[in-house]
């Protein structure tokens, strides 16, 4: 939290700093338009290299065009602003003094001209600034100066020199376009009068006339064309009637086939003959079907009607032939039309096979002639517009806002410095703090242990404060409170000690008369009985609980509590722990197994003469090495060495030492087993044959990842045995801002309700 107030701090300081020190500047605004109808109204046709039809690209064009050098050193030449501190100075403000007193020192000498216009041009082109207003064809133009009537001046001198460039553009690409065509043009004449006479000369030479723009071969051979294509339809049709006719004949058999052959052609023949003959025919057919089914097939009268019939069959037959020889002479005069025209169609294209290269020849020579002349022309307008255009020229530019002095400094505006300053500060501190957290390798939710570790994170513990002999944060108070037995002056009063569950009265008794009690001072081991309803008292009962359920599919009767590094609190976690078991009615014995420093044995029986080593040694027994806790009933096994044992590890592997541990299962419920921390002792991995499981103390926020998996992987005797990790001494409100994701599991707003008091 310091980190993020002073970076904010610092950072509005400057905004602060920069609003103090730096010149005011006046910005200008003036607008131009791209007046697209002027020029389709005044110029109807561009000549060649002139102007095209406006889109979105050529006004961003112009735009930059706006912002070129081309515009910026024509203003400057023109307002001769090289001899203005303001273009060629150091700057103003503080940081331009400072500039200008180190060029100062540094330079050789006067600056020449053309240092001095570059200079210029760099602090005008960086206060210029040219936008398009949307997708109009409006252009603004805005320029930031120390002086609001040199602001405004530059703006429309800006404007000024962008529309004489353009009319100075468009006079100079007239002038060049009318120069070219005009040499180009000669040359077309001349080619085109060239052409035109070499076409005259070849039509004399091959004796060419027209006919109508049609030469008179052409036109024979059209006419002859089209007289033979009749002749031929003629044959043809006359033909398809000589043929129809000859099939008819040819199958008449005399049974009456030629009537209905004749009968389906007789509309197309036109013969009133034969269509006599046939109704005729028809009728006696129909009065000898009628006879022969009155009076019988074989009646005279039946037998006249078929005779009539036959004879009306013959005449027909005789009809038909007489119109076949018709239709076959009419064949043949076809037949002879068209072998005529044939042969006047032979000579005729013979005829005009001698003038068909000349007339090829001639149709390019035309072409050639009528291209030069049409070229010759269209330069010939061409040329005109331009004439025209150079002593008209027209820019499509216009100035429609002028650019007037502003009243106010548009720059430094306290309005943006300073929010953006402390927007700014805001972000540059979180990101900090991010910073410093992604590269703090330390654990500081239970999701990261998992996830690193590959343990359960069986609870997350808090850090407990505490002042001389008080409690941490007047804890005392607020379970009196609770209890309902605040005094009225506010001095806070515990309530008397309840007997655990599972404890008789006459193990009260007993306890009451102990030789050598355990006294604890304000530390967590006294804290957990004082507030039962604590999140760290509910943290421990979470530790046991789920001892107890590994323990239920196997005997687990001691367990472990090591931690990677010194001093992350395992020694008070597992005398912690062991009074939360012990009160609730379970025989548990809490042994000091740190052989290098018994921390445990120095806060709880620092008078202690006896301990671990000499139960183990037979220099003493059991029962005279035992401390208890009369709130509790919890037994305690101290350490007690004079001087540092350099093997302690091989204590350990005796058989004494797993002799004495099966005397206590079989006495105790639960033994709990302070052990030296796992990095720099190797104590740890020779009590496997002794400890069923272990627990894992990380202190939060400290202990790296990288030390304690290294400590795992060298100890994998202990490691799969390790039952969890508790993460101890944790910023309770900053494990909610680094476990976003489950912020509100740390909320005491949801326990207080259960008696929690921290």
């Amino acid at each position: 939290m310091t980190l993020l107030v002073t970076v904010v701090l610092v950072c509005v300081l400057l905004g602060g700093v920069i609003m103090l020190t730096t010149p005011a500047r006046f910005t200008a605004t003036g607008l131009l338009i791209i007046d697209t109808k002027k020029v389709q109204t005044i110029q109807q046709q561009a000549p060649l290299g002139t102007e095209s039809p406006l889109d979105t690209g050529t006004v961003d064009s112009q735009v930059e065009i706006l912002q070129s050098e081309t515009i910026a050193l024509n203003v400057i030449k023109q307002l001769r602003l090289t001899e203005l501190d303001e273009f060629v100075g150091p700057g103003g403000g503080i940081p331009g003094a400072i500039l200008g007193a180190i060029r100062s020192l540094l330079s050789d000498g006067p600056r020449s001209d053309f240092e001095l216009t570059r200079k210029a041009l760099e602090k005008f082109q960086k206060r210029l600034s040219v936008k398009r207003l949307g997708l109009s064809y409006v252009i603004q133009i805005d320029y930031q100066s120390e002086n609001p009537d040199r602001a405004a001046k530059i703006a429309n001198a800006v404007a000024e020199a962008y529309i004489n460039d353009q009319l100075e553009s468009k006079y100079q690409a007239s002038r060049r376009a009318a120069i070219w065509l005009q040499d180009r043009l000669k040359e077309l004449r001349s080619q085109a009068s060239a052409a035109e006479r070499a076409v005259v000369q070849y039509k004399a030479q091959n004796n060419i006339v027209d006919t109508g723009g049609r030469l008179l071969t052409e036109q024979q051979l059209a006419e002859i064309n089209s007289a033979l294509t009749i002749v031929r339809a003629q044959k043809a049709e006359a033909q398809a009637r000589f043929d129809r006719i000859n099939g008819i004949l040819q199958k008449d058999t005399g049974d009456g086939t030629i009537i209905t052959e004749v009968g389906a052609v007789a509309d197309s023949l036109h013969n009133d003959v034969i269509t006599r003959l046939r109704q005729q025919y028809l009728d006696l057919s129909n009065r000898e079907a009628d006879w022969s089914n009155r009076y019988g097939p074989q009646h005279l009268a039946v037998k006249n009607l078929r005779d009539q019939m036959r004879e009306i069959r013959r005449s027909i037959g005789d009809e038909l032939k007489r119109i076949a020889e018709t239709y076959k002479s009419d064949l043949e005069i076809a037949s002879s039309k068209e072998d005529s025209t044939q042969k006047t169609l032979d000579q005729t294209v013979k005829a005009s096979n001698d003038t068909s290269q000349a007339q090829i020849a001639l149709r390019e020579l035309e072409s050639n002639a009528q291209s030069y002349r049409a070229l010759a022309d269209n330069f010939l307008q061409l040329y005109m517009v331009s004439v025209q255009q150079q002593s008209f020229p027209i820019t499509e530019a216009r100035l429609i806002t002028q650019a007037t002095p502003p009243l106010k400094p548009s720059f430094p505006n306290m309005l943006v410095v300073m929010p953006g300053a402390l927007v700014g500060g805001i972000a540059l501190a979180f990101g900090l703090a991010v910073f410093r957290d992604m590269s703090d390798r330390a654990f500081r939710t239970a999701s990261r242990v998992q996830r690193e570790l590959g343990l359960d994170c069986i609870a997350v513990l808090p850090k407990l404060s505490f002042d001389g002999a008080k409690s941490p944060r007047g804890v005392r108070g607020m379970v009196a409170r609770a209890l309902g037995k605040q005094p009225a002056d506010g001095t806070p009063v515990r309530s008397p000690p309840q007997r655990p569950a599972g404890r008789s009265q006459r193990e009260d008794e007993r306890l009451a008369g102990i030789d050598r009690p355990l006294v604890f001072r304000p530390s967590p081991m006294r804290y957990v009985m004082e507030a039962p309803f604590s999140r760290f008292a509910e943290g421990l009962r979470a530790i046991k609980l789920a001892a107890d359920l590994h323990s239920s599919s196997r005997t687990n009767n001691v367990l472990g509590i090591t931690s990677a590094l010194p001093n992350e609190g395992k020694s008070s976690t597992a005398a912690s722990l062991a009074r939360v078991i012990a009160h609730g009615g379970t025989r548990t014995l809490l042994i000091d197994g740190d052989l290098r420093n018994p921390s445990l044995t120095k806060q709880l029986t620092p008078g202690a003469k006896a301990g671990l080593v000499d139960v183990i040694s037979g220099e003493a027994a059991l029962q005279d090495a035992l401390w208890t806790d009369p709130e509790t009933g919890l037994d305690f096994l101290p350490v007690v060495i004079d001087q540092w044992l350099p093997h302690s590890h091989e204590i350990m592997l005796w058989q004494s030492t797993e002799k004495l541990f099966a005397g206590l299962r079989a006495s105790y419920d639960r033994i709990i087993v302070d052990l030296p921390p796992m990095a720099p002792i190797v104590d740890v991995r020779a009590t496997s044959r002794l400890v069923d499981s272990y627990l894992l103390i990380v202190e939060w926020g400290k202990t790296k990842i990288d030390v304690v998996q290294m400590a795992l992987n060298d100890a994998p005797n202990v490691t799969e045995r390790t039952i969890g990790c508790v993460l101890n001494k944790a910023n309770m409100k900053a494990v909610s801002r680094y476990d976003l994701r489950h912020s509100e599991y740390y909320g005491n707003s949801y326990y207080s309700r259960y008696g929690y008091v921290d």
